[in-house]
């Protein structure tokens, strides 16, 4: 469980990121990548993305050993230059103590490389930040544009939430699972437990959209608290226009239609497969409806829920 302790003047500080960071959205793609959750959904596009990354990339997983990764590349800026630019300017005490807290936890003795990041090597650094490029324009460049398309809407429809709700209310509906305890105290789902008192820095809330697992918490002591949580379909985008067999799947279903039937893959709630997908309750419903007449899909209730599986017939069909 992830506790976040307000005070007054943390919770005039929430605001949501206007635009998306593309070292923080390739981070998350990363993880994604080395994930072990949603392989049927994003097995294709984990292959697919594992063949086409250019050997000089290949520093970048040095630098996260076993999924680990250093605090220095956290970075939130919303321009990619910048973002490598920050990345370059990080302090570097806490690039060596990041290094050695990652490396601290992992068998594998760093490569030479790293050594030389250890110590401020300015060639180190040239390397570290080709990786990064190469990775961005093999893996996030393609779909750049989904991701501010999507990032604009959830941020209009978080501006909307906020006016109409409070941010309270926004704070708990944000990721499933969340409350807001003694109106103070923000918990969330999280694989480690954290004790985090914001202190009047504020919280800086930035959806990602290659990421379906829990928050993550981006936290040092000089900034705000950036919290990128997840927000996309729960699919692998796509360019616009790419013509594959999704899109093709679409033309015949619908977008949302197709969407459903490959998040069925393994089972969902109709509530489930309204986060994912963005949409209500009764849109889903409608939705999964008439899959089911079609023999895409089977609903079987258990307890007060809903559960959709595909048939044979939708399995066939989906990628």
């Amino acid at each position: 469980m992830i506790r976040i302790h307000f005070t007054a003047a943390d919770f005039a500080r929430v605001r949501f990121a206007p635009r998306p960071a593309p070292l923080q959205e390739l981070n998350a793609a990363l993880s994604m990548l080395c994930a072990h959750h949603d392989a049927l959904v994003f097995g294709r596009w984990r292959r697919r993305l594992l063949r086409s990354l250019p050997s000089v990339a290949e520093p970048f997983g040095d630098l996260v050993p076993a999924g680990e990764a250093p605090a220095f590349i956290d970075v939130f800026s919303d321009t990619l230059k910048e973002g490598l630019d920050t990345v370059r300017a990080s302090c570097p005490d806490l690039v060596r103590s990041e290094i050695e807290r990652v490396y601290a936890r992992h068998a594998a003795r760093p490569p030479l490389w790293i050594h030389h990041l250890h110590r401020g090597d300015a060639h180190a650094w040239q390397l570290l930040r080709r990786a990064q490029h190469a990775a961005f324009e093999t893996v996030l460049r393609p779909v750049w544009p989904v991701v501010q398309d999507l990032h604009q809407r959830e941020f209009t429809r978080h501006a909307v939430a906020v006016a109409e709700q409070g941010i309270g209310a926004v704070l708990v509906g944000l990721v499933p699972g969340a409350r807001l305890r003694d109106g103070e105290v923000w918990e969330l789902e999280g694989p480690v437990a954290r004790n985090i008192k914001l202190g009047g820095r504020g919280v800086v809330l930035l959806p990602t959209f290659h990421w379906t697992g829990h928050p993550l918490i981006a936290d040092l002591s000089d900034r705000p608290l950036y919290l990128s949580y997840p927000a996309g379909p729960g699919l692998p985008l796509s360019p616009a226009g790419a013509g594959g067999r999704d899109d093709a799947l679409a033309g015949v279903l619908g977008r949302t239609r197709a969407d459903i039937l490959l998040l069925l893959a393994d089972e969902h709630t109709t509530s489930g497969l309204a986060r994912r997908l963005g949409v209500s309750n009764a849109t889903t419903s409608a939705h999964t409806a008439a899959l089911r007449g079609a023999g895409l899909i089977t609903t079987v209730r258990a307890g007060r829920a809903v559960v959709h599986r595909r048939t044979e017939l939708g399995s066939l069909l989906a990628p």
